[in-house]
């Protein structure tokens, strides 16, 4: 069983998410906190595989959380489920080292989809002694294929940090409009970037009609 601490301001966003981390199979949720402080007490007494982290908590952040976590050696994973998505959230997140960011709200399949990949990675290595190169791949996810041989005017850093961004979605789609906004770039900038994930096969875009002019373009990370 995959042992998940849920962390949340919210007692009754706390309850829902704890609903789904019960309905999915082979996770049992053995803590709730409501507070920073909480939460690393609780670390620290159940131990468990992974935290269900949220940014916004009453007495610190959850990025402060994250780096006691780490400063203290604890070897728990962490998944970030916040409605924060302002990039230098995104990417503090990132620098410390979480698996994946849900930005709230999300439906249960997408939680569902994280917790199910933690739970085959929390299995397959623990059966490693030594890993392949597919083997990290899976754990660490694809990174940006060919993100050394851009189109000229794309940036290494700034694809990374559209991806991010499209990642963070889930299973939910944005324009290059939206994107833009959490990433701080122009649409254009984002736009040209989200096309280039879809030509290199690791984005999808669909159109989205309604009202008139031309219908809008939604983007969805496949990796």
């Amino acid at each position: 069983m995959i042992r998940v601490l849920v962390v949340d301001d919210d007692f009754m966003v706390a309850k829902v998410h704890s609903g789904y981390v019960t309905r999915t199979p082979g996770c049992e949720v053995v803590g709730v906190a409501h507070t920073g402080a909480d939460a690393l007490r609780l670390v620290r007494e159940l131990r468990p595989d992974l935290v269900l982290l949220d940014i916004y908590l009453p007495d610190m952040d959850g990025l402060t959380v994250l780096r006691h976590l780490r400063a203290g050696h604890d070897d728990t994973d962490v998944i970030v489920i916040s409605a924060a998505n302002d990039v230098d959230t995104v990417r503090g997140a990132m620098r410390g080292g979480v698996l994946h960011y849900l930005i709230k709200p999300f439906t249960y399949p997408a939680l569902y989809d994280q917790l199910q990949h933690f739970a085959s990675l929390h299995t397959k290595l623990g059966a490693l002694s030594t890993a392949g190169q597919s083997d990290v791949d899976q754990v660490f996810g694809s990174r940006p294929r060919g993100s050394t041989n851009l189109p000229k005017g794309l940036t290494a850093q700034t694809a990374e940090l559209v991806e991010q961004v499209l990642r963070a979605s889930s299973s939910e789609d944005m324009s290059a409009a939206e994107c833009a906004a959490v990433a701080q770039l122009s649409r254009v900038s984002a736009r040209r970037y989200l096309e280039h994930f879809v030509d290199t096969g690791r984005a999808e875009v669909r159109l989205r009609y309604g009202g008139t002019g031309r219908p809008e373009r939604r983007y969805r990370w496949t990796g």
